[in-house]
């Protein structure tokens, strides 16, 4: 397995399968871990982050967690590379960006990934497309009781798992489902969204997380503490209160559009993919919007001859790593809108 396989189909976030995936776009599960003995990161020194990178790194790779993981050393990738991850949801942004001995473990089929050194010694990630919560506790809970075998983690009686950020202390356990969300968006009812978490002391992010804006209609919802509640506390609320509220928010705006605003709806479907498939410089965040209006428009039947696993490869990989990486050269300004919008239209014109 090496990393340019990655570019060769969407990752497990946007495979377009699992339980609601045509509104849960994925279920993902991270735990925080540190290491006893060591610091955490901050307070680390250049020669203890390197001892721990290696620590983990042969823990990990010794480990079994998975059929076969790619280890990828973050300090020596390219640039492109770590943009590449962050694209797929497999390492963060301030992973990619820091300095200093880190890197991620990914397994074969994008499932899990163990970033190392990044704001905690260990942050443990599994990702399902869909609403898959139960299925992703059991194996990040069986990844965990295998690193922990070998690994010490810092633990306290009273407090749980100690972590770099007081809002991880407890479980360590960070729940978030991505949510694609365009009726919503165009009916001007996201605000119930937001009003919805707030109640709930939930966060709402963007595509990339923390800081990041909902491009593409796309949503992420997760807990905001894990002192005192349990992991199966955790999952089973989004599991049944926090994800079917959300959920049935955007069949209601969507049978709102179908049934009061079909003109409407169809047009902004209609020039969407028009411009897909006819554009000759497309930038990306314009990209990332298009694709959702056609993905609601496949998922509601008015776009009969595109496929939604089309749709869900083009989120990614027009993304600019992604898109780089598929032209084999760096690419920038109209070169790389010029490249993206070639690429769309050869895939949604069937050349």
């Amino acid at each position: 397995m090496k990393l340019s396989d990655l570019t060769n189909h969407a990752g497990e976030w946007l495979r377009g399968s699992g339980p609601q995936c045509e509104i849960v776009i994925s279920s993902r599960i991270r735990l925080a871990r540190n290491i006893g003995g060591f610091p955490f990161l901050a307070r680390a020194s250049r020669h203890q982050r390197q001892v721990l990178e290696a620590r983990i790194r042969d823990t990990i790779l010794n480990a079994q967690v998975a059929s076969q993981m790619l280890y990828i050393n973050l300090e020596d990738a390219p640039q492109m590379d770590r943009d590449l991850l962050v694209e797929r949801h497999l390492i963060s942004k301030p992973h990619a960006m820091a300095e200093g001995a880190r890197g991620v473990a990914v397994a074969e089929d994008e499932t899990a990934a163990i970033m190392v050194n990044e704001e905690d010694h260990l942050r443990i990630q599994v990702l399902r497309s869909g609403l898959q919560l139960e299925e992703a506790w059991d194996q990040i809970n069986e990844i965990d009781d295998k690193l922990e075998a070998k690994l010490d983690f810092t633990f306290h009686p009273r407090f749980g798992y100690l972590t770099a950020c007081p809002t991880n202390v407890g479980t360590g356990l960070r729940v978030s489902v991505m949510l694609h969300l365009p009726a919503l968006k165009l009916t001007g009812e996201i605000e119930k969204v937001f009003r919805a978490a707030k109640d709930m002391r939930l966060a709402v992010r963007g595509l990339y997380g923390e800081g990041t804006e909902a491009t593409g209609d796309f949503y992420q919802i997760s807990n905001q503490t894990t002192l005192g509640k349990s992991e199966d506390d955790t999952i089973s609320e989004f599991k049944l209160h926090v994800v079917p509220k959300i959920v049935d928010y955007e069949h209601h705006a969507r049978r709102q559009l179908l049934n009061d605003r079909t003109v409407a709806l169809d047009d902004k479907v209609c020039r969407a993919l028009g411009l897909l498939r006819s554009a000759r410089l497309l930038a990306s965040e314009e990209t990332l919007f298009l694709l959702s209006h056609v993905r609601m428009g496949v998922n509601l039947g008015r776009v009969k001859d595109v496929d939604l696993r089309t749709i869900n490869e083009l989120f990614l990989l027009t993304q600019p790593a992604h898109l780089q990486k598929i032209q084999g050269r760096k690419l920038e300004g109209d070169l790389r809108r010029a490249a993206r919008a070639d690429y769309i239209r050869q895939r949604l014109n069937g050349k």
